[in-house]
């Protein structure tokens, strides 16, 4: 099986960014393997619609992403099945959140979506200022994703072994954009 964890944010944006410097903590804090189980991980960016011939290459796809809820606070995470949205999330408030959740439209119109998850959190800031930094409650979230997204890939047959203790978001957060030129 095949599984991609996709980063979907705007670093440039504050916490817009979150989905993108998630993968990279990630990847830069475990290595993840399994017999006959391969994961993938990747900093979607803004991409959406030119991520849709990687997407479909896929069997399990976890988006990682900000996103809205009714009366939601900033820091609150979920963890969904993209086809049972709850009802209380909104996962339509940036220009590439729509693109995003339009691009699993489409995957899914065309019979192609492969079983897909959304890691969501809310964010607290959004296009205030262009920078890197994250507000605090991106970082106090940090376990909470990490543990939801450890615990379900556990599920699905990797095995995880950490390989930087010393990792930070924080520090992740402000080369986020080297890493990203280095993949371009």
């Amino acid at each position: 099986m095949k599984i991609l964890l996709l980063g979907i944010g705007n670093i440039l944006f504050q916490d817009e960014g979150m989905g993108s410097h998630f993968v990279h903590y990630m990847d830069q804090k475990y290595s993840f393997q399994g017999d006959d189980v391969s994961l993938d991980i990747i900093d979607g960016g803004t991409l959406a619609q030119r991520l849709i011939p990687l997407i479909i290459d896929y069997d399990e796809v976890i988006v990682v992403d900000c996103i809205d809820t009714d009366s939601s606070k900033p820091g609150e995470v979920y963890f969904f099945d993209y086809r049972k949205i709850p009802a209380h999330v909104n996962w339509q408030g940036s220009a590439h959140e729509v693109e995003m959740l339009q691009t699993l439209n489409m995957i899914e119109m065309n019979g192609d979506l492969p079983h897909t998850n959304v890691l969501g959190i809310v964010p607290k800031r959004v296009a205030d200022d262009t920078t890197f930094e994250l507000s605090s409650e991106m970082y106090q979230a940090l376990p909470t994703m990490e543990s939801k997204i450890l615990e379900h890939l556990k599920t699905l047959g990797i095995n995880i072994k950490s390989v930087d203790e010393d990792v930070t978001l924080k520090k992740i957060s402000n080369i986020s954009y080297k890493r990203e030129m280095e993949h371009n």
